[in-house]
């Protein structure tokens, strides 16, 4: 304007910080007025490397592609085939992480075992045990044994298909989640043995053991009130994942799961989530250099989650050596939460569609992540299981397309190989070259 200011009547020279933006500048504030951290859900906002800065090299002249209409891309994986006598057999290499009854509702779980049946893979209690919705619903479940054990019972590990110890979550690595008391109804106060309507903070570790020979002997333990036939996944959050993975494999595990920092949360201090843990892309790399260190790639499968959203994503997690990934967040977003069809609803708890900051309170509109039995009945479990299918569909399709591309017969043949970096960043934390080079940054010698 001709006043030296914008539309909004700003002044044009007006200059934002960027160590004090305004998101600073409101969090500061906030933490004045309420004098306690910020407690959120999902995972980490800040942009770090992805999936995203790494491409597929495609076939051409020095490798042929396949016809997608004649030519055969399987993607069957199987999972615990190092000691159980039962592993699972999964048509597609893409699983549902661990999200519990509690942070989601009771039809949401539902909804998640019927779609994931419907395409033939596996879904995961989380923290709080098993529903009979759950284990209905779900022909493959992977019970969770979690540091607060809420919720435990060995007539439901028994029922399972597989138990994952989880030692920790990308989000919150060497930290314990938090279930806010707008959560804890009737019904999950009595599963967790809690009372109702307080907030309650999980362990940041198990209770019976604080390290790696004791994680030997609590596998063991396992095995033997499950008879050997069930797989046993440890699971870790993305931090020193060489060293931890290592640990885990020597303790016995069957499959290790890796979760890095874009892995999502029912809710913890935003602090942790920003500033703890490593991203995904980095994490996959230090799990598979460490199982080819003990010569137990694809010996011992390695499931990557964190931040996966699309074939694309499960592509380049399998080439750089992945069994299978996990997928969380995405699988509530392709069941509608967050949709726009809510947005004034969104609005009246401070949040926005998209935005996820208020999942954690427990009043979602949509009815996935919340305890309120008025809004939980919004959501029908057999329509939300049907979107879950269509997207795993979409998701295995798309991984499909792109192995063809670059001449695969399976997608588990996809390879480093097949891919390079965008970025010197990604480059050297997925130990690819650099797009239109041979240099790897950080790698002894160039290829």
């Amino acid at each position: 304007m001709s006043d030296g200011s914008d539309a909004n009547g700003r002044p044009w020279n007006l200059r934002e910080s960027y160590l004090f933006d305004r998101a600073v500048i409101a969090e500061i504030q906030r933490a004045a007025r309420e004098g306690i951290y910020d407690i959120r859900g999902f995972g980490a906002k800040r942009r770090v490397p992805h999936f995203d800065d790494l491409l597929l090299l495609g076939a051409s002249v020095s490798r042929y592609p396949l016809e997608g209409y004649r030519e055969r891309c399987d993607t069957d994986v199987v999972l615990g085939t190092r000691h159980a006598k039962t592993p699972l057999h999964l048509r597609i290499p893409i699983t549902i992480a661990g999200m519990s009854f509690g942070a989601l509702s009771a039809p949401a779980k539902e909804a998640l075992g019927r779609g994931a049946s419907e395409v033939g893979t596996s879904t995961t209690t989380g923290d709080g045990g098993m529903t009979p919705e759950e284990r209905g619903h779900s022909k493959l479940l992977v019970y969770q044994l979690l540091p607060s054990r809420y919720g435990m019972n060995p007539d439901d590990l028994r029922k399972a298909d597989a138990i994952e110890v989880v030692v920790g979550q990308g989000a919150k690595p060497g930290g314990g989640g938090m279930l806010l008391g707008h959560k804890i109804s009737d019904r999950v106060a009595e599963m967790r043995d809690l009372p109702k309507g307080i907030d309650q903070r999980s362990a940041s570790r198990h209770p019976d053991w604080t390290g790696p020979d004791d994680l030997e002997i609590k596998i063991g333990e396992l095995r033997e009130i499950t008879d050997w036939e069930k797989p046993i996944f440890v699971k870790v959050g993305a931090t020193r994942t060489y060293y931890d993975v290592q640990l885990a494999v020597k303790a016995g595990a069957d499959v290790i799961v890796v979760d890095g920092m874009q892995g999502g949360t029912a809710a913890t201090q935003d602090v942790f989530i920003e500033h703890v843990g490593i991203p995904t892309l980095p994490a996959v790399r230090l799990a598979v250099d460490a199982l080819q260190e003990l010569d137990m790639h694809r010996k011992v499968q390695l499931i990557v989650s964190g931040g996966i959203r699309s074939g694309a994503d499960v592509a380049k997690a399998l080439a750089l050596g992945a069994d299978a990934v996990s997928i969380g967040t995405a699988a509530l977003i392709a069941m509608g939460d967050n949709s726009p069809e809510y947005e004034r609803e969104y609005a009246k708890i401070g949040s926005s569609a998209g935005y996820y900051d208020d999942w954690q309170a427990g009043r979602d509109p949509v009815g996935i992540s919340t305890q309120d039995d008025e809004l939980a009945a919004r959501f029908d479990p057999e329509l939300g299981g049907r979107r879950i299918a269509n997207y795993l569909r979409v998701l295995t399709l798309e991984a499909q397309t792109l192995a063809r591309a670059c001449g695969k017969t399976h997608v588990l043949n996809l390879e480093p190989e097949d891919l390079v970096a965008l970025t010197i960043e990604a480059a050297a934390m997925a130990r690819v070259p650099l797009a239109g080079t041979d240099w790897i940054p950080g790698a002894e010698r160039s290829l």
